[in-house]
């Protein structure tokens, strides 16, 4: 695919992401959304979702009809998807669904295309902050126009590591996933890590319909570790809270690793649309994408490990148990 392509699409994408970040940011401004449940009682979507996802793909479709797309809501509708050689654009019209619902302005439009299977565009716009970060393969990545680049921080310990509980997995993987990935927070812990996701616990009526945010801080006894993990537990599973925050949007969380502002980031159980789009910007700041186990980064894989070094992101592999997903968009 020639340059000039590669300018146009992206120019087209672009203008379409930020007309549907006014949508986004005009829903925002609101007291409060439609909220539906997908997949379960964590799995959010709003009538804001569904309009962005049918602009960007009217749009994109018009300019470039012989493109394919893959989109969270069209998937979540039943369309089936698989990913080919031909140009396919990968949309998610709100990553951080659960942030938009409670009014936490960590959102993002992500707006990737593929060819040939890979990421060559990716836009990933954060129109409550107009945060706008891109990147062409091969040009570097960008925040608002300017150049972006990974931290060059190589030991665990003196990293600041994203990963989330990822509890959308209970659904899938069964209650073992908890253990797992309690224990995979509990390894960072030990291993020194200067953060990691943060949260301050709310007093609140009905936690079941609330997001909350706590903290570990920097005293880490095994009282306080064992406290910290056992509260967590009870708050996310025997109360189901709707949600804890990392960043809430992987997009975020990634082009936070491609800016330098956090170190790594590791995910199991997301989708292509989750992170097509930032998977550019990453590269395309210099940064190191594995597979969780250290293998090869499958973008249909369902999980990430993004780190501003190799070696610190083959460091966390070898630190975490991990989870193995069947490949999504596959042809039965």
């Amino acid at each position: 695919m020639s340059s000039p392509d590669l300018d146009k699409f992206f120019q087209v994408a672009l203008e379409l992401t930020r007309k549907g970040g006014q949508l986004v940011r005009t829903a925002f401004d609101q007291p409060a959304s439609i909220v539906l449940t997908k997949s379960s009682d964590t799995d959010l979507v709003t009538e804001t979702d569904q309009a962005v996802e049918k602009l960007l793909i009217a749009g994109l479709g018009k300019a470039f009809p012989d493109h394919k797309f893959i989109g969270e809501e069209s998937a979540a509708a039943g369309q089936k998807y698989t990913l080919t050689d031909a140009p396919t654009w990968i949309i998610d019209p709100i990553d951080g669904t659960t942030n938009f619902v409670h009014r936490i302005p960590l959102v993002a439009i992500c707006v990737g295309l593929t060819i040939n299977k890979e990421p060559v565009v990716g836009i990933v716009y954060n129109p409550i902050t107009n945060e706008c970060f891109s990147a062409i393969k091969g040009r570097g990545a960008f925040k608002n126009g300017f150049p972006i680049h990974v931290s060059s921080t190589e030991a665990l310990n003196k990293s600041v590591i994203c990963t989330s509980l990822g509890i959308h997995n209970v659904v899938g993987v069964g209650p073992a996933w908890l253990d797992r990935a309690l224990e995979n927070h509990k390894k960072t812990v030990i291993a020194g890590v200067r953060g990691g996701f943060q949260m301050l616990f709310a007093m609140v009526t009905h936690l079941p319909k609330a997001v909350f945010v706590s903290q570990l801080g920097s005293i880490r006894t095994p009282d306080i570790v064992k406290g910290f993990i056992d509260s967590f537990k009870s708050a996310m599973v025997d109360k189901n809270a709707h949600g804890h925050r990392a960043f809430g949007s992987a997009a975020i969380n990634m082009v936070y690793v491609a800016q330098g502002s956090i170190d790594a980031y590791i995910e199991y159980g997301l989708h292509s649309w989750d992170i097509a789009a930032a998977v550019v910007i990453c590269r395309e700041a210099g940064a190191t994408l594995l597979d969780p186990t250290g293998a090869a980064f499958d973008l249909m894989s369902r999980k990430v490990l993004v780190a501003g070094t190799e070696k610190l992101a083959r460091e966390i592999s070898g630190v975490f148990t991990h989870t193995d997903f069947e490949r999504e968009g596959e042809e039965k």
